[in-house]
């Protein structure tokens, strides 16, 4: 089956071979993850330790609004964004198949602006408040890399608007073998945002600004405009000395995600399906909005084994596997700290957008914190 898959690969048409090449396509891995499938291995995405609640220490807050503690750490992330040492990092790779199948950064956020739009107008905001633009970097994929570029056309320059691809794979059939669709292609995807760390030492982007003094990194969804460069969270992680920070804020109702937990006694991320058996989910009343704070330097230097976790899909109506890694492994990795932001008003900093009937919900929401950003709506 090994050799068989070997020569499916090699037979591959000449432009799926240059998509896979350009975007870093690993064959060992995608041969060696094949082959266990092929030898019936079950592939168990648990996390394998001792799960424990977190404790209430692990989970922090920002200090009252207004008061010296706020204005001591305010003042940290004021002057870190004033000496150009952090930068947004927007997760666009994804595709808005709940709002037709279009680039989700490219659909109309609010006001005739796209979710593109408002992350550019948060730039050109802190800009006038700081004096310094910071710089915003987007992560996209094969399936919205050229549209995302031709839409900042001229504006990208490297540096303060910058964009680089993840990388991408193939999807296999349940038994190993290379999965083709119902025009005998294969099936390409990427592998998920675990692929960021890469994907971001490979593209420059990162070595130049840790050359420069950077600082800071914040990762957010392009579909979560709450989350955005705010001087308080800056200060708040940077004093923390922790190399990661990660968001959490409050389950409503049926919410679900990756949770702060103890493993083996030290505090990470874990999605549920990485959660042990018996373990109820439910009694940790928060959850991670999959927006993260992590040192620079730490992030260029990050040597870590990651982990593929299989996750079953149904392409053409048939079951495929495609085997993805996530960026909240990082929290196994590396220390990480917990802050609980709020989701409620101007200062959400969780507002996420998976259809058009949640777009519709949340746009007063949205309006209501751009505003107090200066965001003309």
């Amino acid at each position: 089956m090994s050799s068989d898959l070997e020569r499916q690969l090699a037979d591959l048409p000449e432009e799926i071979q240059r998509s896979l090449s350009n975007r870093r396509f690993d064959r060992r891995r995608f041969l060696a993850l094949a082959e266990r499938l092929r030898n019936g291995e079950r592939i168990d995405n648990r996390a394998h330790g001792i799960v424990t609640p977190p404790e209430p220490e692990d989970i922090q807050k920002l200090p009252e609004p207004s008061s010296p503690e706020w204005s001591r750490i305010e003042g940290i992330g004021l002057e870190a964004l004033a000496q150009g040492q952090c930068a947004l990092i927007v997760m666009a790779g994804g595709m808005a198949t709940r709002m037709g199948g279009v680039v989700k950064a490219l659909v109309d956020a609010i006001g005739g602006k796209t979710f593109l739009d408002v992350r550019l107008a948060e730039m050109d905001a802190l800009e006038r408040r700081m004096g310094r633009r910071p710089r915003l970097w987007l992560m996209t994929s094969e399936a919205t890399d050229a549209s995302i570029r031709e839409a900042l056309g001229d504006r990208i320059d490297g540096e303060h608007l910058g964009v680089f691809c993840q990388s991408l794979s193939l999807r296999l059939n349940p038994d190993g073998s290379l999965f083709v669709d119902a025009d005998s292609k294969p099936s390409a995807y990427a592998p998920g945002h675990g692929d960021l760390p890469d994907a971001l030492r490979q593209s420059g982007l990162l070595h130049r600004f840790v050359e420069q003094g950077g600082r800071s990194v914040m990762v957010a969804n392009v579909d979560n405009l709450g989350a955005t460069l705010d001087p308080a969270v800056i200060g708040w992680h940077l004093d923390q000395r922790s190399p990661v920070t990660a968001e959490v804020v409050d389950k409503v109702g049926s919410d679900r995600g990756g949770i702060p937990v103890r493993l083996d006694g030290k505090p990470v991320i874990l999605e549920e399906f990485r959660l042990p058996e018996g373990f109820d989910a439910a009694q940790v009343r928060v959850f991670n909005t999959n927006t993260f704070h992590l040192d620079a330097r730490a992030l260029l230097e990050l040597s870590m084994d990651w982990t593929y976790f299989a996750v079953n899909k149904q392409v053409d109506d048939k079951p495929v596997v495609q085997f993805e890694r996530l960026i909240g492994e990082v929290t196994s990795n590396v220390p990480t700290a917990f802050l609980h932001v709020s989701r409620e008003g101007g200062a959400a900093r969780f507002v996420p957008v998976k259809d058009p009937a949640e777009l519709e919900q949340r746009r007063e929401q949205i309006a209501e914190i751009l505003r107090a950003r200066g965001i003309d709506t």
